[in-house]
């Protein structure tokens, strides 16, 4: 990303936004303002840990840079205990 306007520059964030939108903003109806926020909190909190990819092999990036299913769970249960 080297800010001068080029279209590659987006590819990312729009990639991100396209996923939240057909993953959980059409798939709710969002009363007002706060409840947006907290449902999009809540995906945003599940879209790195839980969420598998296809390009990782369906893992997810907490298993890929924690080292396997069995660390990442070891992880979350330390971080949930905290």
């Amino acid at each position: 990303m080297d800010g001068r306007g080029r279209c590659l520059d987006n590819i990312f964030v729009e990639r991100l936004w396209r996923t939240v939108k057909y993953e959980d903003v059409y798939l709710h109806d969002y009363e007002n303002g706060w409840m947006a926020e907290d449902l999009l909190g809540s995906y945003f909190e599940f879209y790195n840990p839980e969420r598998p990819y296809q390009s990782l092999d369906w893992d997810t990036p907490a298993e890929r840079d924690f080292g396997g299913k069995e660390s990442c769970a070891a992880q979350k249960t330390t971080i949930a205990s905290s």
